[in-house]
Parts: structure tokens; sequence; C-alpha cells
């Protein structure tokens, strides 16, 4: 994760299966302003997979994809203008 941007909000999805995950993804981004970042806390696998892709199918950008040690995924999502 880059250093030098920090989270607005964090969503910590450890544990919520596919689409779940994305669905409580979306809702949160409709909630925030243009150009505020989220943070997302996911699973490996599916999850780590499907959201980030997911997000920026829908005009979002992904800042940052980072593992962490306990082997779950930061996700650093910036809100689109859209």
């Amino acid at each position: 994760m880059s250093s030098n941007v920090s989270p607005d909000q964090v969503l910590d999805l450890r544990g919520v299966k596919c689409p779940f995950n994305f669905v409580k993804t979306k809702l949160r981004l409709e909630t925030m302003n243009a150009g505020e970042v989220l943070q997302v806390v996911l699973d490996p696998g599916e999850p780590v997979s499907n959201v980030p892709r997911s997000a920026k199918e829908e005009g979002h950008a992904i800042l940052g994809i980072t593992e962490r040690p306990d082997g779950l995924f930061d996700v650093l999502l910036k809100k689109s203008g859209a």
C-alpha cells in the first residue's frame, strides 16, 4: 500500500463471500464523495480477485493491493467522479 495515501474510510470484509463483498463495497462507495479513498480488507482468492475488478468496471481507481502479514489483503479504491 502506498504510504502517502491514507484512506478516508475502512471496510473490513474478512469472511464475506462473493458477491456480497462487492455489494457491500459498492454500497459504501455510494456514501462517499468523489475522490475519497476506501480501504477494503479482503480474504485471499475470489474476493481479492473479484472486488478490485468489479470496482474498476464501475469506474473507480485501484490505488493499490497489498498482502498483509495475516494473509488478508488491503485494497485501496478511489471513488470516481461519476
